[in-house]
């Protein structure tokens, strides 16, 4: 029933091409109506099948073409991901200027500047859409939602927490959201803190999320823990490690209500109907891209 619900919104969704600054005319977000109509339902799907979480690690470039309704996600470096779209789409999240000996121009990069390794100042100016996840003025946030038909994107602010001789920041990070093919794909970017009820909210329904597991620089990997199990999303990719010990930590935390698969491998291809049907985390191997 809900897969159906879910079809029919983004069926009756408006098409636009353009980034919407207003929010009049705007398509609005599939994964919060969904989320909203359904306070605290558990999402049924079809299930894949654990060999289905790794298949595509061993297939080649990421220039090939994609299955229809068929979403890759490829671990590039850090917290960087190329997120490609059937119809030949790609984002590149906190984009730090390089993604690898490649000629690809992604058609969206998103950015975050609580450390130099999250944004660039000089990002390519063939990027037709280069969304900074802070805003203008120190403490302003910012808010984006770019309608590309095939894919939205859209933000959630979240604060910058000093340290490091660093300052406080009120809603400097952003937590991005990818709408592609039904599925709701976030990027968690450098996030500090658990976020707050109304933040949850406005995330809505996560299919999917890239979380950062470093234990230190961002958040403890107990804060985070607590906040994956709460969206409990049906594919969790970490990012954002710097050594086998958090990662073994971090496995160690989620693999009492998650699955564990390690893909041994740099990318994930996903779908609505290839959603595990147990909550999972999928380990990928970084690796920039080449042609």
């Amino acid at each position: 029933m809900i897969r159906l619900l879910l079809a029919a919104l983004v069926a009756l969704a408006p098409v636009a091409a353009v980034a919407q600054t207003g929010t009049q005319d705007r398509r609005p977000s599939h994964c919060v109506a969904i989320a909203d109509a359904a306070p605290g339902l558990d999402y049924t799907r079809t299930a894949g099948g654990p060999e289905r979480l790794w298949r595509a690690a061993t297939q080649p470039s990421h220039r090939e073409p994609l299955p229809d309704h068929t979403v890759r996600l490829h671990f590039v470096a850090h917290a960087s991901f190329l997120i490609r779209t059937p119809g030949g789409l790609t984002a590149v999240t906190d984009y730090t200027g390089f993604i690898g000996n490649t000629e690809l121009i992604p058609d969206v990069v998103t950015m975050n500047h609580a450390h130099s390794t999250h944004w660039t100042p000089d990002p390519d100016p063939a990027i037709p859409h280069v969304l900074r996840g802070w805003g203008e003025e120190f403490g302003a946030g910012i808010e984006h939602h770019l309608d590309l038909d095939e894919m939205l994107v859209r933000n959630v602010s979240t604060d910058i927490r000093g340290g490091f001789n660093a300052s406080d920041e009120p809603k400097g990070n952003s937590i991005f959201v990818f709408e592609v093919a039904g599925l709701c794909i976030g990027h968690l970017g450098h996030l500090h803190h658990i976020p707050t009820d109304e933040q949850f909210a406005a995330l809505g329904r996560l299919d999917v999320v890239m979380a950062p597991v470093d234990g230190g620089y961002t958040m403890s990997l107990d804060d985070m823990i607590a906040t994956l199990k709460r969206l409990r999303s049906s594919v969790v990719l970490p990012m954002h490690w710097f050594s086998g010990s958090s990662l073994g930590r971090f496995r160690a935390g989620m693999s009492d209500d998650f699955a564990i698969v390690d893909a041994n491998g740099p990318y994930y291809d996903v779908s609505l109907r290839t959603l595990p049907d147990r909550p999972t985390v999928v380990f990928l191997q970084p690796a920039l891209l080449r042609d």
